[in-house]
């Protein structure tokens, strides 16, 4: 597939274990993400479609299943309870389209489509992030860029159907349905399904026996076909049968050092020609002690060989020392180096904590109730508009007439006078 836009679907499974670690990620529960390129300054800009509020997800769930909503019944303790759903487009693609208020259409879109695949009463949350830095296209752009995906975390519920058995006293109610439960499966909500032909035709491989779709690569297809259909282009489809993503920050960094490694094993199979060239001069330290004769005069001849090999080691020994000393100066402009940098982040970490921890009664409101405060703070800036309108915005002419209708009032002050 050539270089561009595609679109990224993607389930991965989360057992009641497991899923604390990633609803702190997704609900921004940490304090800090040194390993990430989160930006907490832009964290209230996340967009909730979906939140079980203060409840954690498996209270949220624990819910559901006293009020009869879902059943684990028959499910292990490490079972898959849990799918997110990761749904993303390139970058890119939304920078070229608008930005933030693109994203925000794009994805409200493709939580409706979670909705349809889900049920939305099987959606625990639904939340885009729109405050991880992509460094790509950063520096492709030259000013900070982020990378907006969705993350959906839903419930794999299947309809089970239970049936009455034999035992049943009345026999016209045997084998039919008693009640329907909704069970949680992820084996069963993501089963594959037999390929099928442009006449509808189970498509049958060498053996005859049928070929079928894997399900992810359905799930694929579905949300690129419903984004489409909803009016969103200019993006294609991921590549069958490919397991690539989007390129992430790690990725790129991943990318970076890999040719600054090509880069160094280059120069080094560089400096081994040379020295393999030179290395025709080694000598032992015996051939060393014995390469020169004591004559009557008390010097010492050599042969022309030995001489030329001498001296060659000679010079190689000054510039091995040389450039030791290059290197260990080098080292100790960056040891200076990496402390300032050590001390500048210190300094931008502990700003950080203090700014979160400022911004931590909005940041908690923000959670509990994101629409009111969404309105308070849009209540708070309309106020502000209208009285920078009235402050800045009167018109000149009827300033200049109110001043010159005092300086007549004035004038006819001191002539009455």
């Amino acid at each position: 597939m050539p270089k561009g836009d595609f679109s990224v679907a993607r389930i991965e499974k989360r057992t009641r274990a497991s899923v604390g670690k990633f609803e702190r990620h997704i609900e921004r529960k940490n304090e800090s993400y040194e390993n990430m390129n989160v930006d907490l300054s832009r964290t209230p800009m996340n967009v909730h479609f979906q939140s079980c509020g203060e409840l954690t997800y498996n209270e949220h769930l624990d819910r559901l299943i006293a009020d009869g909503m879902v059943s684990l019944k028959g499910l292990k303790a490490d079972a898959t309870v849990f799918n997110e759903m990761i749904l993303d487009v390139n970058t890119d693609y939304f920078e070229r389209n608008g930005g933030y208020d693109f994203a925000c259409r794009f994805y409200e879109e493709a939580f409706h489509f979670a909705e349809k695949l889900y049920g939305k009463d099987n959606i625990i949350s639904a939340v885009m992030h729109a405050d991880e830095l992509n460094i790509a296209m950063t520096e492709k752009y030259g000013k900070p860029i982020y990378h907006y995906h969705l993350h959906i975390m839903a419930l794999p519920v299947v309809d089970k159907e239970v049936r009455w058995s034999k035992r049943c006293k009345d026999p016209a109610l045997v084998g039919t349905v008693k009640e329907v439960i909704h069970q949680v499966s992820h084996s069963k909500k993501w089963k594959s399904e037999k390929a099928l032909d442009e006449s509808g035709n189970p498509v049958l491989n060498s053996k005859g026996k049928p070929v079928y779709r894997a399900s992810y690569s359905i799930l694929q297809d579905k949300f690129y076909e419903y984004m489409k259909d909803a009016g969103f282009e200019g993006f294609d489809r991921g590549e069958r049968g490919s397991t690539a993503e989007n390129l992430t920050s790690l990725g790129y960094k991943i990318q970076q050092d890999e040719k600054r490694l090509a880069d160094i094993e280059q120069r080094i199979a560089a400096e081994q020609v040379r020295y393999n060239d030179n290395h025709k001069a080694f000598m032992t330290f015996a051939e060393i002690d014995s390469s020169g004769k004591k004559s009557f005069t008390g010097k010492y001849t050599v042969s022309a060989g030995d001489y030329e090999k001498l001296t060659t080691l000679a010079k190689r020994s000054y510039s091995a020392e040389s450039e030791a000393q290059r290197l260990r100066e080098e080292n100790g402009r960056l040891s200076r180096q990496i402390w300032s940098l050590q001390s500048e982040v210190s300094k931008l970490r502990t700003a950080l904590r203090e700014l979160t921890e400022k911004c931590r009664p909005y940041l908690e409101a923000l959670k509990i109730a994101p629409q009111k405060v969404k309105e308070f703070i849009s209540g708070i800036l309309e106020k502000f508009k209208k009285q920078e309108k009235n402050i800045y915005y009167e018109p000149i002419s009827a300033r200049e007439q109110q001043s010159s209708e005092r300086e007549q009032r004035s004038k006819n002050k001191d002539y009455e006078r």
